[in-house]
């Protein structure tokens, strides 16, 4: 009897990370490539992860793998085969399952990377058990994904779950999106970065502590940059990780309002600054939570796989697909 073996390719905007994932969701081999500029072909993305897959189906009894299931950082339409679009890829309704199966002679399976760690949470993580689940990943930018019933939910397009779009303050900060007052402006890496690079700019005293570990060149400034010091106990970048999480608990209150989850997953980069991060968070979440005192709340946790999550679940999916 073979091991049903899974391969999960998480395509992010920097790297391709890859594995061969066992039923219990460990990783029994990886693989990583960097991930093709954005400028690049699709067919160059294409080859790249062919090299992934190759690369691990070398290191295993080929009878084992059941499935390949592909993570990727963008828009995926409702047939999950399609990547409508993708902010870091040259992919625009890119037919990449149907590409990859003529080259993989094994089922693939593509989904949104943000469901596929949604799902690894939910089956070997911090949502393991919750029927409900909100999944919130910080990265540059804010993904996210909705599992309902122990399913994940992915709109009548198949691009549910880009949470970090909805808009949060009228007339505010422009989006990369082309909208303003995105979620993403306030809470995220990117909107870290920013608030610590004006003050750098603008001469603020409160940052030169900052600035001077960083040689005088807010050039370096970093997501986890700001964590690290902020763990150093950095006054400084201790606000303003709370001033993120405060709107990261705003964000959240309006997703309570609309699917009333039993539990938040913060995941991504960010999530990484931990308490820093996710005790100011649920501080604001409960005070804007609409009904507040008279209705469950939802509990707010850090997910627990990391970078794996992407790649686990990818495989999860693909396996149980077939």
């Amino acid at each position: 009897m073979s091991a049903r073996l899974a391969i999960g390719i998480d395509i992010g905007g920097t790297k391709v990370a890859g594995g061969v994932v066992d039923e219990n969701g460990v990783i029994v081999h990886r693989t990583r490539r960097d991930t093709p500029h954005r400028s690049t072909s699709p067919s160059v993305v294409e080859n790249t992860i062919v090299e992934a897959v190759d690369d691990l189906l070398a290191r295993v009894d080929h009878d084992d793998i059941v499935a390949v299931g592909i993570g990727a950082a963008g828009f995926v339409a409702v047939d999950r085969a399609t990547v409508v679009f993708a902010p870091h890829l040259s992919w625009r309704n890119e037919p990449l399952r149907d590409a990859l199966a003529a080259r993989i002679a094994f089922p693939v399976t593509v989904d949104n990377d943000a469901n596929a760690a949604a799902w690894a949470e939910a089956t070997y993580g911090a949502a393991r058990g919750e029927s409900h689940v909100v999944m919130i990943t910080l990265g540059t930018g804010i993904g996210g994904a909705l599992i309902i019933d122990h399913q994940v939910q992915r709109g009548r397009n198949g691009i549910a779950g880009e949470f970090g779009h909805m808009q949060i303050v009228p007339n505010g900060i422009r989006c990369e999106c082309g909208n303003r007052g995105c979620w993403e402006q306030y809470a995220s890496g990117n909107a870290l970065v920013r608030e610590a690079s004006a003050m750098m700019h603008a001469g603020s005293p409160v940052v030169a502590d900052l600035l001077t570990k960083l040689d005088g060149d807010p050039a370096g400034l970093s997501g986890p940059f700001i964590t690290e010091a902020a763990r150093g106990g950095d006054a400084m970048a201790r606000e303003l990780l709370a001033d993120i999480g405060e709107w990261l608990g705003i964000g959240m209150a309006n997703l309570a309002a609309a699917f009333d989850p039993g539990l938040f997953v913060i995941g991504g980069g960010v999530s990484a600054a931990g308490e820093m991060l996710i005790g100011p968070a649920r501080e604001a979440f409960r005070r804007q939570l609409t009904g507040r005192g008279y209705r469950p709340e939802a509990r707010i946790v850090r997910a627990v796989l990391g970078g794996d999550a992407g790649l686990i679940g990818a495989a999860e999916l693909a396996r149980a697909d077939q």
